[in-house]
């Protein structure tokens, strides 16, 4: 398996720090815009997109500011690959945004990008941040 390379995106977003964590970290959130399901035992997600599924472990969270799921495999062992997602907020403006931090090959760096604009244009609708 080719390596993956880690790169980051930042997303404005009108909306409260508290009501997008509700959105990043909570399996009912998640299944609004992220995946279209997402199931938790524990400190597992299992997220559902069509006919396929992954499993990440709920490596750390911070109320209001940032989630971190690492991937796991078939026996739940952590790999060497995670997403983290930050909310932002800057001190003088207010203004939010999220920090999506991912990994994939180099060779789908561009449509790995597109998919995270994809995804948060919906959680920008779904919560009326257009």
């Amino acid at each position: 398996m080719d390596p993956k390379v880690r790169y980051e995106i930042e997303f404005p977003i009108n909306s409260s720090p508290q009501l997008l964590y509700q959105y990043i970290s909570t399996p009912s959130g998640l299944s609004e815009w992220f995946a279209d399901n997402v199931n938790s035992r524990g400190e597992f997600f299992t997220f559902i997109w069509n006919d396929s599924q992954e499993k990440a472990r709920l490596a750390s969270k911070k109320s209001g500011e940032k989630v971190k799921f690492k991937w796991v495999d078939d026996n739940n062992k952590d790999s060497e690959y995670f997403f983290e997602i930050h909310i932002l907020e800057d001190e003088l403006t207010k203004d939010v945004s999220l920090l999506v931090i991912d990994f994939a090959p180099a060779d789908e760096l561009e449509e790995a990008q597109q998919l995270w604009e994809n995804q948060i244009s919906d959680l920008k609708h779904l919560i009326g941040s257009v």
